[in-house]
């Protein structure tokens, strides 16, 4: 009997072996076939076992969902399965569209959800849902607890359906009940462009999909009608989108035939240099472009073609820094991902992709691309650029961050519920573009927050606390203690005056989120616009022809 085991073992590590040898002979492509049956096989094995054996009941699609997860975690965040119930969100990535009632919801508290916009024209501002209504049912449902990803996932749905909302509406106190249809629901890609100058326009884009190159030529050909000879491109905030639509938009300010941007994957396939593909609407009309840390993809291929084509000077924050491209790819039962294929450059040859997800050293992955191995590129007129992680700016306007105590304000909600009481009782106000908070208004405000909670902690407050520690344990704090009061009470009566001391930070939110409850997201960026310090910057640049064009290099 030994000597049979024996044998037996011998010959199954001769199996083995062969097998090994048999695998390291194939090509690289067979040995990922069979790596990938073979995992597949042991998924499959222990989901089986699962579903069999296990103590308690499991749900096979969830288990696999997670799974599915977790592995595309390991590669970059772009990578992205959707299930056959995640289809509305698949149409938004390529076409802005989804089925639904739009309108945008929040976190109210821990276990509430409230609506804190309504898109104009759409089925929840047609059934005379407001902003600040607290959902309680949805289709007789309970949604006490639920976050607000599950809210929205349970508002959407096909086009030509219904949805049942229960909402409580604070400003009334009353509790109603809305049937809703829901219809296809197309964001805006251009929600405002006009005149910010007797000469300077101003287009708004929020996102690429398949009607953004459309949208921003008829917008940009209407603008200069109305006599526009220099153009605001806004693209804060635009997280990006379809690649094509990037280069259509370049076509409006380029020659046909110029090179946009440049594919390059492991598929011979993903290997593709994009062109304009027709002639040129106006190409010397002086462009600013406006950018910031959430501008991204194909904002970045927009705005870094005309940077590195001298096209337009370009100012804001340094960009997200993006520099992979994704297709969406369908799968089994209705299913699909979104998949990264490849990376992307800009006509001067740079990729400005921040993180590292390929690195093939595990101690590295997902590091952030360092600014000392940054290369150095030229743009057509010779100016150096980087490829440091995103589109630099040609000026970098000021950082503006919020006062602590705007920041407690909206954080407890407070600023949202003056705004909602005051829309429920003021019927209308003067035009968006011309709406202010006068010292009547903003007095209202201030006797709205008496008795109401928000307490924050201010940087000097805390510097403060570190400093008695720091007495107290070198044993100073005796001989201050005097001073340190005296400067603790300074500080309160300081910090009770934070409502005047920022007054005009914190009535110019409270104009703009009262604006957009009466003329929606259009109303919201027509308010800003004469308060915005990049919009300021962009028509001093646009109004100094010497200054723009020493910026770009221009002859």
């Amino acid at each position: 009997m030994n000597k049979l085991h024996s044998f037996l073992t011998h010959k199954a590590k001769c199996a083995a072996l062969a097998l090994l040898v048999a695998l390291t002979l194939l090509p690289a492509q067979a040995q990922n076939d069979f790596e990938i049956a073979k995992n597949v096989d042991i998924f499959v094995t222990i989901l089986r076992e699962l579903n069999a054996k296990y103590a308690d009941e499991i749900t096979p699609g969830d288990l696999t969902k997670t799974a599915i997860d977790a592995m595309l975690e390991t590669l970059d965040p772009y990578t992205v399965y959707y299930t056959e119930n995640e289809i509305e969100d698949v149409k938004m990535l390529t076409s802005g569209q989804y089925g639904g009632i739009g309108a945008l919801i929040q976190q109210y508290d821990k276990d509430r959800v409230a609506i804190s916009e309504i898109y104009e024209d759409c089925p929840a501002h047609k059934a005379g849902l407001l902003a600040g209504d607290i959902i309680q049912k949805i289709d007789g449902k309970s949604v006490a607890g639920k976050n607000s990803t599950d809210v929205s996932t349970a508002m959407r749905g096909q086009p030509g359906t219904t949805v049942t909302l229960e909402i409580f509406r604070p400003s009334k106190n009353k509790t109603l009940t809305f049937n809703i249809q829901r219809e296809e629901v197309q964001l805006p890609t251009v929600p405002y462009y006009g005149m910010v100058d007797d000469n300077i326009g101003y287009i708004k884009l929020d996102q690429f999909t398949d009607k953004a190159s459309k949208e921003v030529k008829d917008a940009f050909n209407e603008l200069k009608t109305k006599g526009m000879k220099a153009l605001i491109f806004d693209l804060r905030n635009n997280g990006g989108g379809l690649l094509q639509e990037a280069v259509k938009i370049m076509n409006i300010f380029v020659d046909q035939n110029t090179v946009i941007v440049t594919t390059k994957g492991k598929l011979e396939a993903q290997n593709n240099t994009f062109r304009t593909p027709a002639p040129v609407t106006d190409k010397e009309i002086p462009v600013v472009v406006i950018v910031n840390e959430n501008s991204a993809s194909a904002s970045e291929i927009v705005s870094g073609a005309f940077q590195d084509l001298d096209r337009g000077v370009i100012i804001g924050k340094k960009s997200f820094g993006k520099g992979l491209v994704q297709n969406v790819v369908p799968l089994s039962f209705n299913s699909s991902m979104k998949l990264t294929v490849s990376k992307y450059y800009i006509p001067s040859g740079r990729c400005v992709q921040k993180i590292e997800y390929f690195s093939k050293d595990s101690t590295q992955s997902h590091a952030v691309i360092p600014d000392s191995l940054a290369v150095a590129y030229k743009t057509k007129n010779g100016r150096t650029v980087y490829d440091k992680g995103g589109i630099e700016p040609d000026v970098i306007t000021p950082d503006v961050y919020a006062s602590n105590v705007l920041t407690a304000l909206i954080l407890n909600h407070l600023v949202f519920d003056f705004c909602n009481q005051y829309h429920a009782e003021h019927t209308m106000i003067p035009p968006a573009d011309q709406f202010r908070v006068d010292d009547e208004l903003y007095q209202e405000f201030v006797d709205f927050l008496k008795n109401k909670n928000y307490e924050y902690t201010t940087e000097t407050e805390e510097a403060m606390a570190d400093l008695k520690e720091v007495a107290e344990f070198e044993k100073y704090y005796d001989r201050i203690e005097a001073l340190y009061k005296q400067l603790e009470q300074v500080l309160k009566e300081q910090k009770t005056a934070d409502l005047q001391t920022y007054k005009e930070e914190i009535s110019e939110l409270l104009a703009s989120e009262i604006a957009v409850r009466y003329y929606y997201q259009k109303g919201r960026i027509m308010n800003e616009l004469s308060v915005d310090p990049d919009i300021a910057t962009a028509k001093e640049i646009l109004k100094d022809s010497a200054r723009y064009r020493s910026i770009l290099h221009l002859k």
